[in-house]
Parts: structure tokens; C-alpha cells; sequence
């Protein structure tokens, strides 16, 4: 799987679709990859949050557009913090949410641990400094100070 877009790259091509609209010309397939930070299933449809280093991106996955079981395996199998590739066509949700409508996916990369609690992140200082990976993967405000800092020096 070539990821062909990154997540403000495609918020930036796609920012003029108008609401409940989807793009379905064969230019339009989109090859995305990332880390899984939210997820909401509702019986025959499911929305995953995918991030990368550019930004953020929903993933709108409906269980007749997945090909035999994958869509119960995307409930089962996915779960925060995982990697994830997944391709699909574009389309903006009825609320007005860039969405990338997932006709596959594959796994990348399973999470061993889960990521850390957005509320309270990182709080033990040593961990903070000794294991930078940790703080970055669950806060990327750090991960952008770390990426500007490297740039200056």
C-alpha cells in the first residue's frame, strides 16, 4: 500500500467539498497511513481518527463498502494507538467532516500498550526526558516543538 496523501494535504485539496458530498472519480482515491487515536462504532458504520506528522483525518467506514469480514475485523481487531493504511475515496460528513471513505485498509503496526490518557499525558518529569517517543506519540504539540527545534539547530 503507497500512501499517496498526508492528512493536510488532503484537508487542503479538499477543504471546497460541500457538505454530505463525495468524490467518487477514480482521481480521487486517496492511500493514507497513520496512528489510530479515536474510535466510534455504530452498528453498520464506524469513525476512526487518524493521525500522521501533518495532522488529522477521519476515517468514515461503512460495513457494505469492506469486502467480506474486514469490517468486523476493523471493530475488533483496531484499536487505539494501532498504525493503520487505508485507502478510499473522499468525503465530507453531513456536520462538515473531511472524511476518508475507507474501501480497505490494511494494519501496519499493532499497539503492545495503549496510548497515554489525553487528559492527564505524560506526568512522571523522568519519563518525560528519558522516553521523549512516549510524550510524542500522545501530545503532538511536543512532537512539533521537537520538529522546529531540530529544524533550527
Amino acid at each position: 500500500m503507497l500512501m499517496t496523501h498526508t492528512a493536510k494535504q488532503l484537508q487542503d485539496i479538499y477543504r471546497n467539498l460541500g457538505n454530505d458530498k463525495e468524490s467518487n472519480s477514480e482521481d480521487d482515491l486517496v492511500s493514507i497511513a497513520g496512528r489510530i487515536v479515536a474510535r466510534r462504532a455504530f452498528g453498520k458504520l464506524a469513525f476512526l481518527t487518524l493521525r500522521d506528522d501533518s495532522g488529522s483525518i477521519q476515517l468514515y467506514c461503512e460495513k457494505r463498502r469492506l469486502l467480506n469480514d474486514k469490517f468486523e475485523q476493523l471493530k475488533s481487531l483496531v484499536d487505539i494507538g494501532d498504525i493503520v493504511g487505508d485507502c478510499g475515496s473522499m468525503k465530507r460528513t453531513e456536520k462538515g467532516e473531511l472524511s476518508v471513505v475507507v474501501d480497505s485498509f490494511a494494519m501496519l503496526t499493532k499497539s503492545l500498550l495503549p496510548l497515554l490518557d489525553k487528559c492527564h499525558g505524560l506526568t512522571d518529569v523522568d519519563k518525560h526526558y528519558c522516553q521523549r517517543y512516549v510524550n510524542m506519540s500522545s501530545n503532538p504539540e511536543v512532537a512539533d516543538v521537537l520538529q522546529k527545534r531540530a529544524k533550527i539547530i
